[in-house]
């Protein structure tokens, strides 16, 4: 561990910061519905010293620490969880049925309230001021909603925006890439319709389940047959419902439709695609009603600012030494987090914190993966059985925060 001042103490908060984490865990809220959440976050924030503003975006919590003259540092975390049903079997499972932390973002709002503990009892170690923000709904796009809500104007105006997701990856690494870090995200509701009846006589009806099924499939089509091979893009049918008994045929079939790309001309063809084969799939149909396509949110690219990513690595190689890796290309997940960048017009830079079991890598060729990004099949976020390991996760969060935040605030 390095020798900086804001490390000071840290190892004996860790076990409280564990517990912290443990009982977030165990009490998961969905996307602005983090009551409890935010609360306990508010809490600890007006415990540690910091000027706390709650209800930010609706469920968001600020903290302002103001520590002389200097540059201002936005750090941020994520609180909400998913609709999963928890199938870890740990101690501190989730306990919500059907609601879990499945993307450590309970994880991430520990190491951040355990980098504000840090900078609030070690201010003779920095100069400036730190914005940290605690932002609802991450996963149906919350910070446009944090920003709407007066952001620019409620609080000070950022040099750079700083934060970090844990991953799937081995706990204590940390790696990031300057530039396009991560894709950019168009999810869409499809109500395909059609003409209902009996199950005994489809010839009488328009079936929308066929119809939805030969969309699903078809759309497989358009990364493998549309988008060059050195190009990213992701066609997800997350859902579909339709129908309520075997033996009716319904009027009409539900799909919901992600797409990650990670530009903006691979971004218009794959969507272009997309509403073509919807719409010429319902007209081989022969329905009477054209579908209906309708916009659920769009996530931009993640762009990591070259200059400020540079300082950030160099911070980071120096806390973790042989622990850091540089992403080769991004990667297919998406994030809100860099509308506070672009809309405050500030650098911002994002980076990724390992959290899973080493004995789950033991005979991986961990540079290759990091090379080719070849994941080997461990669970992931957003799967019911995602369980980070807290040791050294949140130690390794909480320090990779503060070394990051400390170039710009060094006293």
């Amino acid at each position: 561990m390095s020798t900086s001042p804001l490390l000071t103490g840290l190892s004996d908060r860790l076990p409280e910061l564990r517990a912290l984490y443990e009982d977030l865990h165990a009490h998961p809220e969905l996307s602005f519905a983090e009551e409890r959440t935010a609360a306990l976050v508010a809490e600890r924030l007006r415990e540690q010293g910091w000027e706390v503003t709650e209800g930010v975006g609706g469920t968001g919590v600020v903290g302002v620490l103001a520590n002389g003259d200097g540059p201002v540092v936005l750090v941020r975390a994520d609180m909400d969880a998913l609709p999963v049903q928890e199938e870890t079997g740990l101690p501190y499972a989730s306990k919500t049925d059907g609601v879990m932390h499945a993307c450590g973002h309970d994880l991430h709002v520990a190491c951040l309230l355990g980098a504000t503990g840090q900078l609030a009892a070690g201010r003779e170690g920095w100069r400036g001021t730190v914005v940290a923000v605690f932002q609802p709904a991450e996963e149906v796009g919350g910070a446009p909603k944090m920003l709407a809500d007066g952001f620019a104007e409620r609080f000070p105006r950022p040099d750079v925006c700083l934060a970090q997701h844990v991953a799937a990856a081995p706990a204590g690494l940390v790696g990031t890439r300057a530039g396009a870090l991560m894709a950019g995200a168009d999810s869409m509701r499809v109500t395909l319709f059609g003409r209902g009846g009996h199950g005994s006589t489809p010839e009488a009806t328009v079936d929308p389940v066929v119809l939805a099924a030969a969309v699903v499939m078809r759309l497989q089509t358009v990364v493998s047959r549309e988008v060059a091979a050195g190009q990213q893009a992701v066609v997800t049918v997350g859902s579909i419902h339709g129908g309520t008994k075997e033996n009716i045929i319904p009027d009409s079939v539900e799909l919901k439709i992600n797409v990650r790309t990670a530009t903006a001309a691979v971004r218009g063809r794959v969507l272009a695609a997309v509403e073509r084969i919807i719409r010429a799939e319902a007209a081989a149909s022969d329905v009477s009603r054209e579908p209906e396509i309708v916009p659920i949110d769009s996530f931009p690219v993640t762009h990591n600012d070259p200059a400020a990513t540079a300082a950030v690595q160099a911070a980071l190689a120096g806390e973790f030494p042989g622990l850091t890796f540089e992403l080769t290309s991004p990667v297919p997940n998406s994030e809100d987090f860099g509308a506070f960048g672009t809309t405050l017009g500030v650098p911002s830079v994002f980076w990724f914190v390992g959290g899973a079991d080493h004995k789950l890598y033991e005979g991986v060729d961990l540079e290759a993966l990091v090379r080719d990004g070849i994941p080997p099949q461990i669970p992931s976020n957003h799967s019911p059985h995602f369980a980070p390991v807290p040791d050294p996760t949140i130690e390794t969060g909480v320090r990779a925060l503060l070394a990051a935040a400390a170039h710009w605030l060094a006293p």
